[in-house]
């Protein structure tokens, strides 16, 4: 046969190959195999006897490179080892399971009956019931034609051995058909030597770019602490008829800006304290037509109140969202405020919500302005005050704050000057005595981080 050693070939058992035939007749019927010519399994020089095992049950079963080949799940015997058919003096197996061991790719077409057999080197067809077989194009005979069992296309021995160079032998003390096979080593490609390389002038480099002077970029999320004082606050209210130079006053606020739910906020505080005399002529009785006599909260008149030094302290927290740029945003606000004022007869601690819009200092510019506005549009006393003959009741103003300043900076260093013009007005709402000013010009110095 082809393609085969000349020791494997003394070796070889003409079984169901062309011309070569079985020695004696076989009943398949009984599964008896018949007197297959005296042949041995090819043993290398010194080596012990090729150990096979026991062949399982079946008609003929099959080692494959000496172990045992088992069924695809769809060929003769589900998760059974194959085994070969006896037909006259022919061996037949099954041909997709054992080209498929070869590593050989099997295609059938139902119509004509057809399988072609496909490997690098090797092309098999053969067709069912028609005794011949076409290697790589030539047409060789069979004894026996290819059938069809329960299923499968089986096929003589001589196929697997010429269409695929394998090695096939029958071993008949052990009633078992051995193929080995061995493909054949793929050849080496001589490498192609490289070109020679065509030497290249390399240009100097270039003269490294000069690293460009970083510009400082606008600070995304300020966040500043500022005191200021106010020089020559105006007061009007039942204590003061607005008189302005009177008294030190002073404010503070700060404020932080942050991301959150992937939008920009912001956080600020604000403090201003108003102090300011409240000057009288001594009598001690009303109405005295002068500063003494003050108007008292409700339906109560006028009250006489002694000299003293008034203070108002007003604390306004602010929450808001930034919507445009530089830095405005809309917020709300809640205001408290406390006085020293004595008596019944006014009010000391007021408390509203309210809303607005202002816009930040940019402290990473040498200047910059900002402002804010706020309206609360109800601030009431914290209890009942009492308004006169008898009568309890709360007192309400309506309130606008604001402010306008600018900033300047020192250079790098983190502190800045502060300026601008702060004030409120309060509007009666209800029992309140008189409506309300504060304001003034103011300046300080800040910080920011």
């Amino acid at each position: 046969m082809k393609r085969l050693s000349t020791g494997l070939l003394a070796a070889l058992v003409a079984v169901g190959i062309g011309s070569t035939s079985v020695s004696a007749a076989t009943s398949s019927a009984n599964g008896n195999i018949g007197t297959f010519a005296p042949t041995q399994v090819a043993q290398i020089p010194g080596a012990p006897p090729a150990d096979f095992g026991t062949p399982p049950s079946g008609e003929v079963p099959i080692l494959f490179n000496d172990r045992h080949v088992y069924s695809k799940p769809d060929r003769l015997k589900a998760n059974r080892v194959l085994a070969a058919l006896v037909r006259g003096n022919t061996i037949l197996i099954p041909l997709r399971s054992m080209f498929e061991q070869m590593g050989a790719t099997v295609s059938y077409d139902p119509a004509s009956k057809t399988v072609d057999v496909s490997k690098p080197g090797s092309d098999v067809k053969v067709t069912v019931g028609r005794p011949e077989v076409v290697i790589n194009g030539e047409s060789r005979p069979l004894d026996v034609p290819p059938e069809i069992y329960k299923g499968s296309v089986v096929v003589p021995v001589r196929v697997i051995s010429e269409g695929m160079g394998a090695y096939v032998q029958w071993v008949p003390d052990r009633r078992i058909v051995v193929v080995r096979y061995i493909p054949a080593p793929i050849p080496t490609p001589v490498p192609t030597p490289p070109p020679t390389p065509v030497p290249v002038v390399t240009p100097p480099p270039p003269p490294p770019t000069p690293t460009p002077t970083p510009v400082p970029t606008k600070n995304p999320y300020e966040h500043f602490v500022v005191g200021d004082y106010i020089f020559s606050p105006s007061v009007y209210n039942e204590f003061d008829p607005g008189e302005t130079g009177k008294g030190g006053s002073y404010t503070a606020r700060g404020a932080i800006e942050f991301p959150l739910f992937g939008l920009p906020w912001m956080l600020e505080g604000e403090y201003r304290q108003w102090n300011y005399p409240h000057y009288t002529n001594g009598k001690g009785v009303c109405p005295s037509f002068d500063q003494s006599c003050v108007n008292a909260i409700g339906a109560q008149g006028e009250v006489y109140v002694p000299a003293f030094t008034a203070r108002d302290d007003d604390f306004d927290g602010r929450f808001g969202l930034k919507i445009a740029d530089p830095r405005i945003y809309i917020g709300i606000g809640y205001l408290f405020r406390n006085t020293n004022y004595e008596g019944g007869a006014f009010e000391t601690q007021t408390h509203g919500f309210g809303f607005g819009i202002e816009k930040l200092p940019d402290l990473n510019q040498p200047f910059s302005l900002y402002g804010s506005l706020y309206f609360y549009p109800l601030v009431t006393t914290n209890g009942l005050q009492y308004l006169g003959s008898g009568i309890f009741g709360s007192v309400q103003y309506r309130i606008l704050r604001y402010s306008v300043g600018g900033t300047f900076n020192f250079g790098n260093s983190p502190l800045y000057l502060d300026f601008g013009y702060a004030g409120d007005r309060y509007d009666v709402k209800q029992n309140a005595p008189v409506d309300q000013t504060h304001n003034g010009p103011y300046a300080g110095l800040g910080i920011h981080f």
